[in-house]
């Protein structure tokens, strides 16, 4: 039996925000989802539980996926992170800066990104 994580997918394209919640879900994982950075941030807040994984589009409203990135880093520094992205090398530079695990460019493939999200996570809690 596959092992459920919990994932925190942040993203301001309703589409792909869905998208990945519901292909995450049906990989029977507990999936949270914020279209903000804001939201995202507050999720981090109130779930005592936390995350397994946080899941940041870079472009986001109110606070960017880059600031989301630094502060998940610094708060949860053995929480990975993956940033994705539409808008090429610029956003991923700031991305690696902030600490991103991974930058991953869109249009990605789901099973691609589930591949990538399952290494991070065994590797973080390895080094738990």
């Amino acid at each position: 039996m596959d092992t459920s994580y919990r994932i925190l997918i942040i993203d301001d394209s309703e589409e792909i925000l869905n998208a990945l919640c519901t292909y995450f879900t049906q990989k029977n994982h507990t999936v949270f989802s914020a279209g903000n950075g804001l939201d995202g941030l507050k999720l981090l807040d109130t779930e005592s539980k936390g995350f397994d994984l946080v899941i940041t589009d870079l472009v986001l409203p109110n606070i960017s996926g880059v600031a989301v990135i630094s502060i998940v880093k610094n708060r949860f520094p053995h929480t990975p992170v993956i940033a994705i992205t539409g808008w090429g090398e610029h956003p991923e530079a700031l991305a690696k800066e902030a600490r991103a695990d991974v930058v991953m460019e869109k249009p990605f493939k789901l099973p691609e990104l589930e591949k990538t999200a399952l290494n991070l996570i065994a590797s973080a809690q390895a080094k738990r």
